[in-house]
Order: structure tokens, then C-alpha cells, then sequence
């Protein structure tokens, strides 16, 4: 194994992670809500009157950080060496994944953590070897 030392960016990546940690948990604080993806994208899927607004906000946050970003910094180059056969199984497999374990890695990962929830340490543990297990296969069974 060897270490990308053009990409290695433990700096940026720490900054990044107090970022995402201080914005969680202001939102619970002020929200009493898990900034979950899933379960807030979810939410507009089968919609409650008073409870769109937000969620909303939060998706067009996502959307449009990156074209913010973009104004002060150019954005990283994206390269995706699969097909697009493989992305649609990939989004297919995350999103059955994340209805089974009630949540997604933001949910459970970053929020669930953090409160010591067991349910989410469990889903994170699962998460983390279905990662090292779908590799596994992919670079040494199958290619």
C-alpha cells in the first residue's frame, strides 16, 4: 500500500470534520432533528405539513455549497472509473442499504456517534465491513 502524498490532505480533512461536527450539532441543538440525509430527503419524499421548509433549505444547502465553493477555490477534478451501469447499481444498493439500517452514513456515522447511540454504532461497524468486504471482492475476486 502506498500513500498518495499529492492527495493527502490531513489539514483540510481535520478542518472539514470540526466543520460537519460543529454543524450537526448546532443543527440538533437548535433543531432537536439528526442531520441524517436519508432521513431528511426522505421526509420530502412523504411530506408533513410545517416540516418541508427546512428540509428543503438543507438539500439546496448541498446543492449549492459546491457552486459557492466554487466561486473562491476551483473545485477538485471528479474521475469515475466505473459505467454507468455500475453507479445506478451502486445508488440502487446504497439506497436499499440505507432503509434497512434505518439511516445513512451521516445519520448514523456522524450523528449517531456522537450521541453513543448503539444502534448506530452497530450500523457504522456494518457499514465500515461492507466497505472492506465489497473491495475485497471487487479488486481480488472478480478484477
Amino acid at each position: 500500500m502506498t500513500i498518495d502524498w499529492a492527495n493527502f490532505t490531513p489539514w483540510s480533512s481535520l478542518a472539514g470534520g470540526i466543520v460537519i461536527g460543529l454543524a450537526t450539532a448546532i443543527f440538533l441543538l437548535l433543531n432537536g432533528r439528526i442531520a441524517g440525509i436519508s432521513g431528511i430527503l426522505g421526509g420530502l419524499l412523504q411530506p408533513i405539513k410545517g416540516d418541508i421548509g427546512w428540509r428543503v433549505a438543507f438539500i439546496t444547502g448541498l446543492i449549492f455549497s459546491p457552486i459557492t465553493f466554487s466561486i473562491a477555490a476551483p473545485l477538485p477534478e471528479v474521475q469515475i472509473n466505473v459505467g454507468t451501469a455500475s453507479l445506478i447499481m451502486a445508488g440502487l444498493l446504497v439506497g436499499i442499504g440505507t432503509r434497512y439500517g434505518s439511516g445513512c452514513t451521516s445519520g448514523h456515522g456522524v450523528c449517531g456517534l456522537s450521541r453513543l447511540s448503539p444502534r448506530s454504532m452497530v450500523a457504522t461497524a456494518l457499514f465500515i465491513l461492507a466497505g472492506f468486504v465489497t473491495v475485497f471482492i471487487t479488486r481480488h475476486l472478480i478484477g
